[in-house]
């Protein structure tokens, strides 16, 4: 049963970060904390459906400078579920047109009395850059091909959850490895916390030197999909390339969709991802986005829970008595 909403305890002590930036830089147990506290977030709001009041008094500024769907709306319905006020900047129609610079805006925008900044840019480093100008909590929600962390904790939460403990699993990471800030954030988290990784694309899009951080290199689908627990098929960044990687789409979709076929031919209990927007017919094909393995769906709920423990951590999770999250009866694997 989920837990009252007014049932509080302290959570552990272990966050001692003011933002979060990426997960290269974070140790395995501070991985855990994110997740653990994820987990208990959407226990506690009956799968991430019900409000608490954590946060109430805090404000949260959304400070994307790309199109988003599901990470803005993410994070402004978890940044509500617990209770805080949110701002949707739009950059637009704010004083950037009018010629102020980036990180003016965002300081006018903290001496408004804002408790956190989620940033999300082309640039790589601009939310790296920010976390030195302001004094308040800054939340990395994607820079340029660099690192989205928040995706890279939420697809590791939805594995975690069907499979618990990671460590010998092995994970499939196939698509545009070259451009994936998705990528480069499951690649991390996913190695820390004990899995095996295989980068699979075209030799265009995946570099032989990822071999160096310690990740096998494939440019066959056919090859690993049989030893693959997880895929986690990444889409194509066609707004990054400066020129087109392979032939044609019909060609990439021929050696690297995920087809029904192809799941014939992997293990029963495979999991497929896709952080979304996924291209049907592309990655994968819509019989296997829509069948009983797909986990993409439940990677949109998970990113509430995801977010929920983050603004969480970063606003008010570091003692006093905003250090209080909602008890959980069940055991957080």
């Amino acid at each position: 049963m989920p837990a009252p909403p007014n049932e509080l305890e302290t959570f552990p002590d272990g966050w001692g970060h003011r933002h979060l930036l990426d997960l290269e830089r974070l140790s395995p147990d501070e991985i855990r904390l994110l997740l653990d506290t994820a987990a208990r977030f959407k226990h506690a709001t009956d799968g991430c459906r019900r409000k608490l009041s954590v946060l109430t008094g805090r404000t949260i500024v959304n400070l994307f400078f790309e199109n988003s769907t599901r990470t803005r709306t993410s994070f402004s319905l978890a940044a509500r579920r617990l209770g805080a006020d949110v701002v949707d900047f739009t950059a637009s129609s704010s004083s950037l047109s009018k010629g102020e610079s980036f990180i003016d805006t965002a300081r006018n925008l903290e001496a408004m009395g804002v408790d956190a900044v989620v940033v999300r840019h082309a640039t790589p480093g601009t939310p790296h850059l920010l976390a030195q100008q302001l004094g308040v909590g800054v939340i990395n929600a994607g820079d340029g091909p660099h690192e989205h962390p928040t995706q890279g904790l939420l697809d590791i939460f939805s594995i975690r959850e069907h499979r618990g403990d990671l460590t010998g699993a092995t994970v499939g990471l196939v698509g545009d490895i070259a451009h994936s800030r998705t990528a480069r954030s499951n690649l991390w988290g996913l190695v820390k916390l004990g899995a095996k990784v295989i980068l699979c694309g075209p030799p265009t899009l995946v570099s032989p030197r990822w071999r160096e951080v310690g990740v096998e290199v494939s440019h066959d689908l056919d090859a690993i999909i049989p030893r693959c627990d997880v895929l986690n098929l990444l889409r194509i960044q066609f707004e990054r390339q400066n020129t087109r990687p392979f032939p044609s789409v019909r060609e990439y979709a021929h050696l690297y969709a995920m087809t029904r076929d192809r799941l014939k031919r992997a293990k029963r209990d495979l999991l497929i991802l896709a952080p979304g927007p996924i291209n049907r017919g592309v990655e994968v094909t819509a019989e296997v986005a829509d069948c009983p393995q797909s986990l993409i769906l439940d990677q949109v709920t998970n990113g509430l829970a995801v977010r929920m423990g983050v603004l969480w951590l970063v606003c008010g999770g570091r003692g006093g008595e905003s250090a209080a999250v909602p008890r959980s009866h069940s055991r957080v694997v």
